[in-house]
């Protein structure tokens, strides 16, 4: 999973890649994890919109990583649904998650031993990129994400902003039409935001939809079409 050249390219069971058209649909999403403590998310419903960004924050701990792996497929709903166009988690073959551009928090899914390209390349083949494109794709990720210069050191000897860098650029390595970003400022410097601000911006322009989760704070800091907080399992818009 997750988790690039021109427009995203969609299947032809996804929406269509229209200004402001549904392209993710959680619809009374319940999630309850074992034990006595109240759901940490009951009755959510979101629709992710092409070319919008969606803020959502909260407390450390109030489920903003269990609604993202939800929206990602990592998760099944309890109750509720998940949609995209005709494609659901449960899809086969994969085909929902091809969709999803996933960063998950922290510093995961990085082979320490493996050069930048290596892991952008590995990273690519478990997105399912065919193989004539890996190389351009590859190529184009690491001169978006200013990684051209480290494309031949190994991941364990680079910095801790230089790994979000690297994580961010498999996230949006395989043009997904929807990028679902856990905390992705983590570790960036200002540089780095840019970059992050840059290539969210395009992605949005060529009809992506982007879910980024943080605490609060960060919707003064960062650019969104719409905002919610998340709280006792329920999300407010923010206006």
């Amino acid at each position: 999973m997750s988790p690039t050249s021109a427009a995203p390219t969609a299947h032809s069971e996804t929406p269509a890649l229209l200004p402001g058209a549904p392209l993710l649909e959680l619809e009374r999403i319940h999630h309850r994890w074992k034990g006595p403590k109240p759901p940490v998310l009951e009755d959510v419903s979101l629709t992710l919109r092409a070319g919008e960004v969606t803020w959502v924050g909260g407390r450390n701990g109030v489920g903003k990583t269990t609604l993202l792996r939800l929206a990602a497929g990592i998760l099944l709903p309890q109750r509720g649904s998940v949609r995209m166009g005709e494609l659901t988690p449960e899809s086969k073959g994969n085909r929902y998650r091809r969709q999803i551009g996933f960063l998950s928090a922290g510093d995961r899914s990085l082979q320490a031993r493996m050069l930048v390209r290596q892991q952008l390349d590995f990273w690519a083949r478990l997105a399912y990129v065919p193989r004539e494109r890996r190389r351009s794709l590859v190529d184009l990720s690491l001169q978006r994400f200013g990684l051209e210069e480290f494309a031949e050191r190994r991941v364990d000897r680079m910095s801790m902003g230089q790994r979000q860098r690297i994580r961010l650029a498999m996230a949006f390595l395989h043009e997904p039409i929807v990028l679902l970003l856990d905390e992705p400022r983590n570790s960036l410097d200002d540089d780095g935001y840019a970059v992050l601000s840059e290539q969210i911006e395009r992605a949005g322009s060529a009809g992506a939809t982007v879910l980024w989760c943080s605490p609060r704070g960060e919707d003064r800091v960062l650019t969104s079409d719409i905002g919610y907080t998340l709280e006792d399992g329920r999300l407010d818009r923010v206006e």
